[in-house]
């Protein structure tokens, strides 16, 4: 008889809940002089320093916001810290710690438990924030992810999305359509899987949109460069839910409207390329796609020699008088066609349609 050389996993009630809490962070130690107490009391204990304080959340639900058919836990344990920091670097603060919820159901063993809090423990140390406390409980409906993130910032550099004015440059960093078309490519392979298991998938020579949908990056760099710039942004967004979605949303808090021109949104060869192969227009994937987790932002028209030769900043439009509305002005011509919010939304089962 063949012995069985397969890993022995751990349930996670052999260890209870606060014993699993203390094996997944009992790595994890203090960086940040904020932190004053982290991860063993009721509650853990920061300090301001005279700062400013933001806190965001963000949730991530199994077959909602992620399928584990595709997603490594170490990546979705990283994506979920980035998720939330870049809503800290929107507000143009500092990310200096997080909070960590997770509710899993008993098909989870330990060793996923430690896969996850890899993929976040990478991520706490790629941007030098700290885990100062969370929970853990059981659930029904499979993995759900919940980060609270806590940065900081001076009152004056904290930026809102309620400041632009008419005439402000719209700014975009980095490029977009890279997490939705390496979304498509991961979509079809699991398809083709489910279909014949024997088949390998075919990812060779789409490794940058992968990584852009599967473990993308936060723009916490993007603050001190506009610092070294000298420019303060009047109103700031993170392009979570597709470019469209954003620019409208800085639209209704700041009561502006927009002139976005097609021909100027930044996208990777990759990516065009990869649309191409699914009978997309690129435009599409940045416009509604979402995940890129780039900045967006609107600038004074004073600062444009300031930014417009840099490499990680296109001036992509511009803000006008709410009542001349929010619309793209289509590539090679004058034509204008009204922005409308086709990104994600968790209540839609597809971009556009409820459930």
């Amino acid at each position: 008889m063949l012995e069985d050389k397969s890993p022995q996993l751990t349930p996670v009630s052999e260890l209870g809940e606060f014993g699993l809490i203390k094996h997944l962070t009992k790595r994890f130690s203090l960086q940040q002089p904020s932190s004053i107490l982290g991860i063993g009391d009721d509650a853990a204990l920061l300090s301001a320093e005279g700062r400013e304080i933001a806190i965001t959340t963000d949730i991530l639900a199994e077959g909602v916001h992620f399928n584990l058919g595709y997603a490594p836990l170490k990546h979705l344990g990283y994506k979920a810290v980035v998720a939330n920091l870049s809503d800290i670097a929107a507000m143009n603060a500092v990310p200096a710690q997080i909070l960590v919820g997770i509710a899993a159901s008993n098909r989870f063993p330990v060793e996923a438990f430690e896969e996850l809090y890899e993929g976040i423990e990478h991520a706490c140390k790629h941007y030098g924030v700290d885990v100062v406390g969370g929970d853990t409980t059981s659930s029904h409906s499979g993995l759900v992810i919940s980060i609270t993130a806590i940065g900081y910032g001076e009152k004056e550099s904290l930026t809102k999305r309620s400041g632009a004015q008419p005439n402000d440059l719209l700014v975009l960093t980095g490029d977009l359509g890279g997490a939705y078309m390496g979304l498509q490519v991961l979509e079809r392979e699991h398809s083709v899987f489910l279909v014949n298991p024997n088949m390998q998938p075919e990812m060779e020579g789409y490794d940058y949109i992968l990584q852009r949908q599967l473990k993308p990056e936060a723009r916490t760099d993007i603050r001190a460069k506009l610092q070294e710039l000298g420019i303060q942004p009047t109103a700031m967004i993170d392009v979570s839910d597709g470019l469209a979605s954003e620019i409208l949303h800085l639209a209704d808090q700041s009561k502006i409207g927009f002139r976005l021109y097609e021909e100027k949104i930044p996208m990777d060869e990759l990516t065009i390329m990869t649309a191409d192969e699914f009978n997309l227009n690129p435009s599409i994937a940045a416009l509604s796609g979402g995940e890129d987790y780039e900045l967006l932002m609107t600038i004074a028209p004073s600062d444009y020699d300031k930014i417009k030769n840099h490499p990680d900043f296109t001036i992509i439009g511009h803000a006008t008088e709410a009542s001349e509305g929010c619309y793209l002005v289509l590539r090679g011509s004058n034509e204008l066609s009204k922005l409308t919010a086709q990104g994600w939304d968790a209540f839609l089962n597809k971009k556009g349609k409820e459930d």
